[in-house]
Parts: structure tokens; sequence; C-alpha cells
């Protein structure tokens, strides 16, 4: 933004429209910062140096770019920050699913329409509003789609801060929400940063499944099942497999848990109910999906990435973690000779752990 336009432009007034205009748009919270992440830099860096990233190169590949906006988008001054609410159902209907091992519990952001396009969609639209006040600018969206600090950024414009998890909540609104970006050259005035209110609380590290929470506000991406089962190409670790359950796509144990969620909000976003009742299917019906079924019922969303290999991969760990029954040996024996050597690995391995081998 030029700085004639700059001096014509009521600052606090415009910061104050896009607040109004991110509710008309769906989003329950913006925020603004400025770029100022000395801080979280540092523990980025400490992070990766311990090697807790796992295989997921990307978080390293763009050097400081995720900490330091104005290297990955030149000109950014400031960041307007976006929460909106995903939950699909209440935590009992979760737990439900969780309890019974035939069925299939996939992470709840993942159920309905992927989160990348429908954030960016909206960012770009809240951009273009802002452009009938100010003109052109300098401006860019983002949605978990570049290296980005989204959760940084987002506890220094007050939309939460960030749990003992890793994940971001909010004192009114949980965590059960997804976060966007728009970077931008205006100098907008910024919003208080939130306070963390975990106190003492350890419900998360305790609950998860693989201690994947190493200490207080450090996750080991390498023992998350979100990692094992969405960012891992490979062979699962045996030692994770049991802990798994029958978490197929993801896990929110860590969430379910938290107590800042007694105020979350169910979802009100068509966009984000569940398809091809994916909140309700079993363990046996997924797995019987053809290579075309997966792809086909994987459009639009965000579980598509995976690929079908690895949803062959989990689903088998998922059914050696169930009950033995013949139905359960059938699915699994009818892939014993799958032409995948990573899915023959885990149909081997499912079939031994419900014979008792593990």
């Amino acid at each position: 933004m030029s700085d004639e336009t700059n001096n014509k432009v009521d600052l606090t007034a415009l910061a104050a429209d896009i607040k109004r205009w991110g509710g008309e748009l769906g989003f329950q919270q913006i925020g603004i910062t400025d770029i100022d992440l000395y801080d979280d830099e540092r523990h980025l860096l400490n992070w990766l140096k311990d090697d807790m990233h796992g295989e997921m190169d990307y978080m390293q590949r763009h050097g400081t770019k995720r900490s330091r906006p104005d290297e990955l988008v030149e000109g950014t001054v400031r960041v307007i920050s976006a929460r909106m609410d995903y939950l699909p159902e209440n935590h009992r209907a979760m737990d439900t699913t969780l309890e019974d091992q035939a069925s299939a519990y996939i992470s709840r952001y993942s159920l309905g329409r992927d989160y990348h396009k429908v954030l960016r969609n909206r960012l770009n639209t809240l951009a273009k509003k802002i452009s009938t006040v100010v003109g052109e600018f300098g401006y860019r969206a983002f949605t978990d789609s570049a290296p980005v600090l989204e959760k940084a950024l987002a506890q220094k414009a007050g939309l939460g801060w960030v749990g003992k998890h890793s994940n971001l909540i909010n004192q009114k609104a949980g965590s059960w929400f997804f976060l966007g970006e728009l970077y931008t050259d205006l100098p907008l005035p910024t919003d208080q940063a939130a306070k963390n209110h975990c106190g003492q609380c350890t419900d998360c590290i305790d609950i998860c499944p693989t201690q994947a929470i190493i200490a207080p506000y450090k996750v080991d991406a390498r023992r998350c099942i979100s990692y094992l089962t969405i960012e891992l190409r490979g062979s699962i670790p045996v030692e994770f497999r049991r802990a798994m359950g029958n978490r197929i796509y993801g896990c929110d144990d860590c969430q379910l848990v938290c107590p800042w969620n007694r105020f979350a909000s169910l979802s009100e976003e068509p966009d984000f109910a569940p398809r091809h009742n994916l909140d309700s299917a079993t363990l046996i019906e997924l797995f019987s999906w053809s290579e075309d079924e997966f792809y086909k019922k994987t459009q639009g969303s965000a579980i598509r990435r995976i690929g079908y290999e690895c949803w062959l991969r989990n689903v088998a760990v998922a059914l050696g973690n169930c009950e033995k029954d013949e139905a359960v040996l059938n699915a699994l024996e009818a892939r014993k000779d799958d032409a995948s050597a990573l899915v023959k690995e885990h149909v081997e391995w499912a079939l031994a752990n419900l014979d008792g081998d593990y």
C-alpha cells in the first residue's frame, strides 16, 4: 500500500471492518498481529535440532521463512489471523466411536470438505473486501499450506494460546477450529496477545496414547498418531501399533480431554459436515474400498493426501486391534497377498496380533 493511500485510510476503522467482514464470511474470530516471532523461532529451531519432526522435511526446508513472514512474502508488516470452528459432533459421540473397536475413528477435522480450500477462499474474499477501501495492496492468503507459524501468529493476534499439546486453545471456544492467515503490507493496529491458561493441568499429556507429548509444549511427532497415520509414508513402528487402537487418520484424544473444550461450539459450516458416513463407518467397510472408491469418496477431502496404500496400512493396524472374529479375519485374509509390500506387512502384523503373537 502506498504512503499516499495510507494517509487517506483510517486504519483503526479498517481493522474493525475487517473483523466484522470476517464474521460475515463465517470466521468466528479475527485478530491482527505484527511479525516479530523471535521466541517462537528459537522454539522451532530447537525442536528441529532434536529431530522431533521425523520425516516432515518441509518443516526445515524453508529456513527462517517460516518464522519471519517478511522473508516469505516481501513487504509483510502485519498478519490478519482468522479462526473457523469445525466440530461436527459432541464429545459423547466421539467417545462412543473410539470405544467401539469395530468402528473407524477419523480425526474430526477431516470428515468434511478440505479445510484448506474453504478457508483460503474465504480469506481471498476478505482481501477483496479490504481492497474496496484501500485499493490494491500487498497480501497473500495461507491455510496450513506454506511455511507459516500459524499458531504462534494466532496467539500474538489474540485468538488463543498454544497449549501443552501444541494446539491453539481459546478461552471461550476451546480448540476445535481451523486457522488461516492474510499476510499484508497494511500497517494495521495490532491486537493484544492471548495469555496462557493451561495452569497445572496435564490432561492432554496424560491421555496421549503413545506419550507423544514428552514435556509441556513439546510434542515428539515421531510418536504422534497423527504423524504416524498421515505424515509417515513407510512402515508404522511396531511399538505404536497397539496404541493406535481404531484411529485410522489422525487423533483427537488430547482435545477430547481438554477442559477448555467444554466451551466449544458445533460448527454451522455445511462444508465441514461429515461425508460418506465417515463419522460412523466400520473398519471392515473402509478396508473393502477399492482404489477407485477411495479416490472417489475422498475427492475434495484432506484424507486423500495420504493415498490408498497408507489408507489400507492404517486400517489394517486398526483391524489388528479389534476383537478377533470371523468377519475381521476374513477382511484381513482377503488382503494377505496384497500387491503392496507395505499393506501386506501390516496385514500380517494384524493377523499375528489377533493371534496374540505380539
